[in-house]
């Protein structure tokens, strides 16, 4: 197939991109606004591939867009392109409702359209997979409760809520207008070329420069954690096996309180990165902040569906994806300072072929 991703330089973006030009026979169509998350650097092993494209688009374009599906003639679209940290969203969340709710609805209409315009053969084959997150199910607390594909939506934060309208946004096409839906809904991410802002490379980053760790609360939310790469998998697996109509939930199950996640975050670099005897152990950097406006305590994903129906599974424990990702960023240092010092924003298409 020739896929159309879009956000495809973000965290999970980019990883679904390996996967798909290393992993597979696929072609790719990244299509991406290179907001400050956007990083060309992390698409650089494969920007020289033949099967993959790039077109610096934003989803709120429809002009753009249109152009883009009519040149490329996609068969299917990977739809990734969000605005996703939640502190952001409570500060500022006019670029949420804007990317993640008109950009996703100006999205589908221009893969309307495109299909209607298709012979009846590829019309048949075509595939919209949305992926969105478990936060737009809202918080478990302490219920012992899992999310499943029928869960209730009760966002918290107005990430969560775009995110979740952008979901209804989905399967209204699907149900209106016959578009051949897919919605994905994921437990926290992590793993590499994650962006700094996100809990665990932030953590990592922080220790590695002897700054405070910052906890929000006790630490004691529950996230279930999803290495990138597994996630990339589940997704692929989706859209080539999914049920159109249909939503698969994506977990890691990998239960860990955030303070749980910072000490083994520490105990990693204390063997892999030591600080010398005269400075304080990574641990001790540690310091409870105030809690965040709306905090969920829980999320936890049930994805039996997926494993049963699409054969899924997540090949990495939490300790040994952690222990991958750690190591990842002791070994890619140009990688994130060229982030931290803003350098990889001065030549944003240098490491990717326009298309």
């Amino acid at each position: 197939m020739k896929i159309l991703v879009t956000g495809g330089a973000g965290f999970i973006g980019s990883a679904l991109i390996r996967h798909l030009i290393g992993q597979t026979d696929h072609a790719v169509v990244n299509v991406d606004k290179l907001t400050y998350a956007g990083n060309p650097e992390s698409l650089a092993a494969v920007a020289g591939s033949p099967r993959y494209a790039f077109e610096r688009v934003d989803i709120c374009d429809g002009t753009g867009l249109e152009r883009v599906f009519r040149l490329h003639r996609p068969d299917a679209v990977m739809h990734l392109a969000a605005e996703s940290h939640v502190d952001r969203s409570i500060d500022a969340p006019g670029a949420f409702l804007e990317t993640n709710l008109v950009g996703t609805g100006q999205l589908l209409q221009v893969a309307r359209a495109y299909r209607d315009s298709l012979g009846a053969t590829q019309a048949e084959t075509f595939r919209f997979l949305h992926v969105s997150t478990d936060e737009v199910y809202g918080d478990l607390a302490d219920t012992g409760a899992f999310f499943v594909e029928s869960t209730p939506y009760a966002p918290s934060s107005p990430y969560a809520a775009t995110k979740a309208g952008s979901d209804h946004l989905v399967r209204a096409w699907g149900r209106t207008y016959g578009l051949p839906i897919l919605i994905t809904n994921c437990s926290n991410n992590y793993g590499p070329c994650q962006f700094p802002e996100k809990l665990i490379p932030h953590m990592i980053l922080n220790a590695l420069a002897g700054k405070a760790l910052p906890v929000y609360g006790d630490g004691h939310q529950v996230r279930d954690w999803l290495y990138v790469d597994d996630h990339a998998r589940a997704l692929c697996r989706v859209l080539e096996a999914g049920v159109p109509g249909s939503t698969y939930n994506v977990g890691g199950h990998n239960e860990q309180r955030n303070i749980e996640v910072v000490r083994m975050i520490c105990a990693l670099l204390e063997e892999l990165a030591p600080r010398r005897a005269d400075q304080r152990p990574y641990a001790d950097l540690v310091e409870f902040v105030r809690d965040r406006p709306g905090h969920d305590t829980r999320y936890a994903i049930d994805a039996t569906k997926i494993e049963r129906e699409l054969g899924w599974r997540p090949q990495e424990t939490f300790a040994s994806g952690l222990a991958r990702t750690v190591r990842w960023y002791l070994d890619n240092r140009s990688w994130w300072q060229r982030v931290l010092d803003g350098s990889y924003r001065l030549e944003r298409l240098g490491a990717v072929r326009q298309a």
